[in-house]
This record gives C-alpha cells, structure tokens and sequence, in this order.
C-alpha cells in the first residue's frame, strides 16, 4: 500500500506527463489539419466519427462536441461498422477515424470499404506511418511518446491527446462559423447552462410584485409597500419613471436618525439614480451588475418606463448562480 505522499507524486507525475504531451502535439500541427477543418466547413454531409477501445469513447465524446457547436456529427462503433453499421455513412460525409496505432484488425477492414465509397477521410493517429495513416487523405498527428500507465499499455496520455485534437478540431470549426453564444444556447436549452444563455431579465421579473410609490407617499405606505410585495424594496415612481428605490436599508438608516417620521416622505429617504436593468437583458448580465455593486435587487424598465424588481434569490432559484 502506498503512503499519501506516494500517491500525491504518482498524481502529479501522471498529469506532468500528459501535459507535456499536449505541449507536443501543437508542434504536431501541418497543413493536414488546416485542410481538414476547410473540408469538414466546406461538406454539406455530416462528420462521422468511428474508432474502438478507448478510442470509441473519445470518439463519442469528439461528436457530443461538435454537435454542440454547430457540426454535426454522428458515432460509428468501428466493430459495428464493418457488421452492418457501414450505412450510416451517406455520400456527402466526412469520416474520421480514430485510432492510436492504426494498425488495429478492426481499422484495416474498415479503411478500404470507406476509401471504395469514395468518402473523405481524416485519421488522429499517433502512428502516421500505420494502415491508417498511409491511407487517411489528413492525418491529425496525436503521437505521445508514452502512456501514463507504468506499463505503458493502458490508454492514458495517448486518449488524452486524441481528445484535445478533436476539441481543437470543435473550435477551428466553430471559429470559422461565427458560433456565437446564442447559437450555443440554441443547442443547450436545458439547465443551468442554458439558462445562462437564454433566460432574460423579463422572464424573472415578470412574475414577481412590482412595489412602487409616489414621491409624495408617507413612510408608513412606503413600510407596508414593501412589507406587502415581500422583494425588500420599492421603485420610486412618477408617470411611470423610475426617479429613485427605497430598501429596506433605507428604512433601517432613517429610524435611526429621526424620532417622527409621520411628516416624511418617499422622497425624503430615496437614493436617486438606482441601478437599473433593461428587462431584455440576460439574467446573467444582471447577476453581474449585482455582483458588481454588492446589491441584491435591481429595478427593472421597459423602454424608460418602470417594468418590475429583479432580486438575488431569484437568480439563484433559476440556477443562474
């Protein structure tokens, strides 16, 4: 049994090794790879992306990637493949093969029936001299000199970097599309991932009380305007703009600098010049502004006129934070 300090140094010895791996393969990087994301951009069909082992999962998770990023992408279990599974390829696709030596029995009966179908096809090897490599029309270079398991036989470094050729395939890709953030939330609408990309300020505050008073409301009406609405805070309204806020804060301040406060006004204790928030914008960009000024609540406007409160609890009850 190893002690702590044993397993922390295996630990860290096994994530030097593979960073330094990935270092690697930027030197790694040709033409081939440039080529291949202008085929993939340029290719009306989907990408297909096939390997075994180890190789299918990554292969997996590179298709969940450029999926989500506006490629699509299909999985092809190589053994599968070659049992059938060969007519998910259709005519226009761009197949990549994945596969650390190239030499598996698997990949070489699959290659030539994907080369006879006249489909092009990329190979993130790390032997590009293998059946794979001489017969790929792109090689994407993944060599690592060696895996992380002791008995370099385990797929570690070698998975690791086929997995980061393929996300800097997602993101070439997703560059040379102009993917934005609201691409992305089209594909994630589910969430808190997708909230932080979809969810507007309307749609929180819309379903909350909108306190308001008048300049001239008494402190009382102004307490139990708050008290009732239950968001810790009221707008200062007139003809529906927003001149001032009172918080509960605000209260608190006041009864310790007056005895009698049954002549005051809204007035006299609003701060003017709130913060404030289109209802359009993200609910994430309000999470900022909070963050930003240390408050909990922001009012909310539409064009100008005063639209509702957005408060800290709802964004964290939306999973926002």
């Amino acid at each position: 049994m190893k002690d702590k300090n044993s397993i922390i140094d295996i630990a860290r010895q096994t994530i030097e090794m593979e960073s330094k791996a990935i270092n690697n393969l930027s030197s790694l990087i040709t033409d081939d790879f440039a080529d291949a994301v202008e085929l993939i951009y340029n290719s009306k069909g989907r990408v297909i992306i096939t390997g075994i082992g180890k190789s299918a999962i990554i292969a997996n998770k590179i298709v969940a990637t450029l999926n989500s990023t506006g490629t699509p992408s299909v999985f092809m279990h190589a053994a599968d493949a070659i049992h059938g599974d060969l007519g998910l390829i259709l005519k226009d696709d761009v197949v990549i093969c994945i596969s650390k030596s190239g030499n598996t029995p698997e990949i070489k009966v699959l290659v030539p029936l994907i080369k006879r179908a006249n489909n092009k096809m990329i190979a993130i090897t790390g032997n590009k001299d293998s059946f794979l490599g001489k017969h790929a029309d792109y090689i994407l270079n993944a060599f690592v000199e060696k895996e992380a398991c002791p008995n370099n036989l385990a797929p570690t470094t070698s998975t690791t970097a086929q997995l980061v050729m393929g996300d800097a395939l997602a993101v070439c890709l997703l560059e040379i599309r102009g993917f934005s953030s609201n691409d992305f939330a089209k594909y994630h609408p589910g969430g808190a991932l997708g909230k932080k990309l979809y969810l507007r300020v309307k749609d929180i505050s819309s379903v909350n009380e909108k306190p308001k008073v008048t300049p001239t409301t008494s402190i009382k009406d102004v307490i139990i305007e708050i008290s009732k609405k239950m968001l810790g805070v009221t707008a200062v309204v007139e003809n529906d703009t927003i001149i001032g806020i009172i918080t509960d804060g605000d209260l608190r301040r006041m009864l310790t600098k007056v005895d009698d406060f049954s002549k005051l006004t809204a007035k006299d204790i609003m701060s003017i010049n709130p913060r404030q928030i289109s209802d359009q914008a993200m609910a994430i960009d309000a999470l900022e502004v909070m963050e930003t000024h240390e408050i909990s609540q922001l009012l909310v406007e539409d064009n100008s006129k005063y639209a509702g409160v957005v408060h800290l609890h709802d964004l964290i009850k939306e999973g926002i934070i």
